[in-house]
């Protein structure tokens, strides 16, 4: 098992993770028979080294310890996704995020046409957003087309992205981007004059 991938050996065995020993055991010996190279085609192979793999690991306490720690960390990280897919007031919440991020681009381009772009971080940082959701926003707002990458590395608004701006703002006469307070020396350096910046209501 490499350190960037977690396999649930317990699933693999077919088993409970409350199993006691013999248990682990008696199920390893019935798969190994089954899955043994000599006693099947190819394709169970690397199946049946993962099982002897997971028969390994859970057949001694110690080890079986350290990974159990992280089974039940691994399970709680997926409990916590079906616990934040279940909320949709954050669903929406992401919609409004990037109609923020749009509407930032949009300004930028509209205030600077020769530096039309931002990168992943000023945006992050100007919108008080963790980078790994600007991240995941930027992949869908680049990927329906409104945002382009820019030779300098910077990401800027494309025409379509501008219709869309253009048409959530008919939609809704809310203005758009809440603006945050900044340190001195960033809002100085900032582009778009707080003017410029249409800012949601709370």
């Amino acid at each position: 098992m490499s350190a960037n991938e977690f396999v649930d050996y317990y699933d693999l065995l077919q088993l409970s993770s409350n199993a006691d020993t013999e248990t682990i055991e008696r199920i390893f010996r019935h798969l190994a028979k089954k899955l043994h190279p000599d006693h099947s085609d190819q394709t169970n192979n690397a199946q049946f080294i993962k099982i002897v793999e997971a028969y390994e690991v859970l057949s001694n306490p110690e080890t079986r310890a350290c990974y159990d720690a992280r089974y039940q960390d691994y399970w709680n990280r997926k409990w916590k996704l079906v616990s934040v897919a279940s909320d949709m007031s954050e669903i929406g919440d992401d919609k409004n995020a990037r109609e923020r991020i749009l509407s930032l681009l949009y300004v930028q381009r509209r205030r600077s046409m020769k530096s039309p772009g931002l990168g992943e971080v000023e945006i992050s940082r100007l919108l008080n957003t963790p980078l790994e959701l600007v991240d995941f926003h930027l992949w869908y707002i680049r990927t329906k087309g409104w945002v382009e990458r820019l030779d300098t590395g910077h990401l800027a608004i494309t025409a379509l992205g501008v219709d869309q701006v253009e048409q959530s703002r008919s939609l809704s006469p809310e203005k758009l981007i809440e603006v945050h307070d900044l340190p001195h020396d960033a809002a100085e350096g900032w582009q778009a004059s707080e003017e410029d910046l249409w800012a949601v209501n709370e």
